[in-house]
């Protein structure tokens, strides 16, 4: 492994200061800007300094999920909030000692999973239901009826660059009103509101003043068109959503209005930027030419390529998405996206489910003591595929097992998992948005596991650059709510401006072409027995009322042989007398 710091001729090709600017620029700053970073499983409050956007103070903490059966994931929008406000709270009590204070944060923006979907009341303003997760799955069934309906998967896609999957917001909100009597109720009286996160969180620091989104968040929810920037009338009828439910859609980076909430530290300062996660992700790892696209790892993986002002529709079951819109009037930028619903969480059930691992944080460690994974490969579809493959009837296996295979081998095929399943997605990106690809951005938490940035730069083929940040999700966020017009805390010149936080390590692959291809063709296999594994049991109901028919005729038929067994032995008592 090859690993070097500071390289200035990285993906991003962001020109590095000198020592002596950068000490210019730790004392020319214009203000602070704050960021809310509410992901799946923690949630923080950051402030950086402007414009050179140096972390100064931060908190974090977890967050739960509720999972009451297979395949459900929920988390409490209360919960949400009082975590956001706690976390503001304590971030800003760190700033006097750093010789600032409260009064310097200019401007707060917003990042946060996307997809997950909560429902309120409009009157009380508390959630009808808890926030149903991205990668929950409880919405199959709704998904089926919509496919029926439409004949195809893939019939929205040129409106919405998305497929009909459980993973969108639409399909759980209709789900929510299907299934949840207090939201249906709320939907006829119409008082219930729904949004994705940041709708959410910016309606509670607002009071109800703002019903927001932006174009990032929306165009997830496989409710917006992609071309007009609009909650779409066709899907809004097909999955019986009224257009008042929803936020008034925004560009990502504009003046949205002021925090008034009194149970926040953030009362009185500008809310300017919203973004998803992931692409606050790209745009924090300076992926911002098209063709350059970056990874995030996490307890799942999210790719997005940079693809300029045009939508690329993939035909391989990628996503097209909006990367940013930086103001009411500037270009919209798209990309195209892969995700993995299986990374870092494949670790977690190695310790938690099936005990291979003392702590996940331990994989590294347990994966060198072998120098491979001895054939072995884990195909960790536990609630499906995702891109490319859309298999929803996919489970897990892991093949390839011997008298000779070791917990070793078996966390190394973790690992490796994560590498194949993000090199499926980058030879579709390759294909489609006809960019060349030749090198790869990685921010996350799991990106400080070495032997899994060595493993991906071998798996693709492709020199790995790993953001030093670790998490560049808050700094794209920062950027963005710093650069709104009527903030101004910074003009966004990623050509032009010297960021002095964007550093990289760097990982040069070390296996040769032939030893990638078999290694990739023997995984390609493996996926292909995982798939189809859940099979649909028709006939059940079918069997159910057969075996009714025959229960509720069972009194009739013991009466009937009863009365024939009482015949016979009266007319043999008969013939006797």
């Amino acid at each position: 492994m090859t690993e070097g710091k500071n390289v200035p001729n990285s993906s991003a090709d962001v020109p590095f200061r000198s020592k002596e600017l950068r000490k210019q620029s730790l004392i020319q700053h214009t203000g602070l800007v704050g960021v809310i970073d509410e992901g799946t499983k923690t949630i923080g409050f950051s402030i950086y300094t402007t414009p050179d956007f140096k972390e100064i103070a931060a908190h974090r903490v977890e967050l739960g999920v509720i999972s009451s059966q297979d395949g459900w994931y929920e988390q409490d929008p209360l919960e949400m909030m009082a975590s956001i406000n706690k976390c503001a709270e304590e971030a800003i009590k760190q700033l006097p000692e750093l010789g600032f204070s409260s009064s310097d944060i200019i401007t707060v923006g917003i990042t946060n999973q996307r997809e997950t979907t909560i429902v309120w009341d409009a009157v009380t303003g508390k959630p009808l239901y808890n926030a149903i997760v991205w990668k929950d799955i409880r919405t199959s069934s709704t998904v089926e009826q919509i496919v029926a309906k439409v004949q195809d998967p893939n019939y929205f896609k040129r409106r919405t660059g998305l497929p009909i999957s459980t993973y969108f917001s639409a399909l759980k909100i209709r789900w929510l009103k299907d299934n949840v009597p207090e939201v249906r109720q709320a939907c006829r009286e119409k008082r219930c509101k729904a949004g994705t996160v940041d709708s959410w969180i910016i309606w509670n620091l607002t009071n109800g003043a703002l019903h927001i989104t932006d174009v990032t968040n929306a165009s997830r929810t496989l409710l917006m068109n992609l071309e007009t920037q609009n909650w779409d009338p066709v899907l809004l009828k097909t999955f019986a959503i009224r257009e008042e439910m929803l936020p008034s859609i925004h560009s990502c980076s504009e003046v949205f209005g002021k925090i008034t909430s009194e149970r926040s530290a953030l009362r009185g300062i500008t809310l300017s930027g919203i973004l998803g996660n992931q692409q606050a992700s790209l745009l924090g790892q300076m992926c911002v030419k098209p063709g350059q696209t970056k990874n995030t790892y996490r307890s799942g993986c999210f790719l997005l390529c940079n693809t300029g002002d045009k939508p690329v529709f993939s035909s391989h079951g990628l996503l097209t998405t909006v990367a940013y819109k930086l103001g009411p009037q500037a270009p919209t930028i798209y990309a195209l996206e892969g995700s993995v619903s299986v990374a870092g969480h494949a670790l977690s059930w190695l310790q938690q489910k099936v005990r291979l691992l003392p702590d996940s944080r331990d994989a590294e460690k347990y994966a060198e003591a072998v120098p491979t994974a001895g054939d072995v490969y884990f195909v960790p579809a536990f609630t499906g595929l995702y891109a490319p493959y859309w298999r929803q009837n996919a489970r897990g296996i892991i093949i390839g097992l011997t008298q000779f295979t070791r917990k070793n081998h078996i966390v190394r095929a973790a690992l490796e998992s994560i590498c194949f399943q993000t090199r499926d997605i980058l030879e579709c990106m390759h294909q489609e948005c006809g960019y060349d690809i030749n090198k790869l951005h990685a921010d996350g938490k799991l990106t400080t596991n070495n032997l899994l940035m060595q493993l991906q730069a071998d798996t693709a083929g492709l020199p790995l650059f790993r953001s030093q940040l670790m998490d560049s999700t808050a700094f794209g966020a920062a950027m963005c709510a710093a650069q709104a017009e009527g903030i101004g805390l910074c003009k966004f010149e990623p050509e032009k401006r010297y960021y002095e936080n964007v550093h990289y390590d760097t990982f040069l692959p070390t296996t040769t072409e032939q030893e990638r291809e078999e290694r990739y063709g023997k995984w390609k296999r493996a996926v292909e027995r995982s798939l189809g594994w859940v099979i649909k049991q028709k006939k059940t109901r079918t069997h159910t009322e057969e075996n009714y028919r025959m229960l509720s005729s069972l009194p009739a038929s013991i009466f009937l042989i009863s009365t024939f067994a009482m015949l016979v032995h009266s007319l043999s008592a008969t013939v006797k007398s």
